[in-house]
């Protein structure tokens, strides 16, 4: 009797053990890629500019953000689907022909600018529910495809350096800022602003409008803001262009670029003083400019002989903080999240999020920067339970 209870009694102790050590080994190791940095737990990890040709192995599943800017990624359709909690994609400079297959649906932003890609088809954006600013500036497209009632949540749209030769049609009904710039824009199709009742910035600047159809912006009843300057307005076509004239003079938006005239600002009438938005600026630098080498920065694109710009501003009201990286009310991970940004300056179209990646990883007090395969230090409790997985092993044999 007594053999069996010291023999049930070592059985419980192994299996304690066992279970012990297997928690001990969960806590010490974390693995970080190679090529990456990591940081906040290993949820955040910053690939950007390694050369890489491939997907990095050891991704963890749960991670938040994903840097692979500036690499030579060619196809990365299946591959990223399965880490269910990424908020943030970064796969800005590199050689994809189209966005990749099978995104995360828990996708907030989505950094695309500076590929190949040429079209936009319904599927590309048609599950994703939860996402709030896409940027795919700096591409080949000519025509995005948008089914109607879809990416419900979307707020910032970038489509700047493009050729697209059409504004596009249905475009998701809740933007708020739309970034057009830089494309070959000849005509707006009747109807194809109607159904954008919370838009509140517009870019259009640097086109080849000539004229618009009359009342095509008589619906954006949030408008603050319209870029018109660089385009061709055929200004000695007074039948065609005096209810653009009328509307710049009569609008409360404040129009950047008034066409035929020398002045660079109009709109604004019967403009409140209490209201206190603030515009673009097109003087100031891009916003978040990738500074990784200091000594080389993008040439800034000369709009007119008055405005610098490189793209239009994206600001949106709210901001996701810094301060939240997990839990149901997750924030995103890096400052503005992307291209939406916090403060009235321009953006740059030809930067990613590494900067930001990076900085939010200073900004933690005395934690050192992750490198390849970690060793986390364990805690008091930790080592506590490492003593007493080898003190029980060891009277067990």
């Amino acid at each position: 009797m007594k053999r069996i209870r010291m023999a049930n009694t070592m059985s419980a102790s192994m299996v304690a053990s066992l279970l012990l050590l297997l928690l001990c080994a969960g806590s010490v190791l974390a693995i970080c890629p190679l090529m990456c940095s990591c940081g906040r737990g290993h949820r955040v990890v910053d690939c950007s500019a390694r050369g890489l040709s491939l997907l990095p192995d050891s991704l963890q599943h749960n991670i938040h953000f994903l840097n692979l800017s500036h690499n030579r990624l060619q196809d990365l359709d299946g591959l990223l689907g399965h880490f269910g909690h990424l908020r943030t994609l970064d796969i800005s400079h590199n050689h994809l022909m189209h966005l990749p297959d099978g995104l995360p649906r828990a996708l907030w932003d989505i950094h695309a600018s500076a590929n190949d890609i040429r079209q936009l088809v319904k599927n590309d954006t048609a599950y994703h529910w939860n996402l709030q600013s896409l940027d795919l500036s700096n591409n080949q497209l000519e025509r995005v495809v948008f089914i109607n009632n879809t990416l419900p949540s979307l707020r910032a749209l970038n489509l700047s350096h493009n050729k697209f030769w059409t504004v596009p049609t249905n475009m998701p009904h809740n933007l708020e800022i739309v970034d057009l710039s830089h494309n070959f824009l000849l005509q707006i199709l009747p109807g194809s602003l109607d159904r954008l009742p919370r838009l509140s910035r517009f870019y259009l600047h640097a086109n080849r409008f000539a004229s618009v159809s009359e009342g095509v912006f008589n619906r954006l009843e949030s408008l603050q803001l319209l870029t018109l300057e660089d385009n061709p307005w055929a200004c000695e076509d007074e039948e065609n262009m005096t209810h653009l004239l009328n509307w710049v003079h009569q609008t409360p938006a404040k129009v950047l670029g008034c066409p035929c005239y020398v002045r660079p600002t109009c709109g604004e009438a019967h403009l409140a003083t209490s209201r206190t938005w603030h515009s673009a600026s097109y003087t100031e630098p891009p916003l978040g400019t990738d500074t990784r080498d200091s000594g080389h920065q993008p040439p800034i694109q000369v709009v007119t002989s008055v405005y610098l710009s490189k793209s239009a501003l994206l600001n949106l009201p709210y901001n996701r903080s810094t301060g939240n990286a997990t839990g149901a009310g997750e924030q995103a991970l890096t400052k503005g999240g992307g291209f939406l940004t916090s403060t009235p300056h321009t953006l740059s179209t030809q930067s990613s999020t590494t900067i930001r990646t990076r900085s939010a990883k200073k900004a933690i007090p005395g934690k050192a920067r992750s490198i390849s395969i970690q060793m986390h230090t364990c805690s008091p409790h930790t080592v506590a339970l490492n003593l007493l997985c080898t003190a029980i092993i060891t009277n067990i044999f």
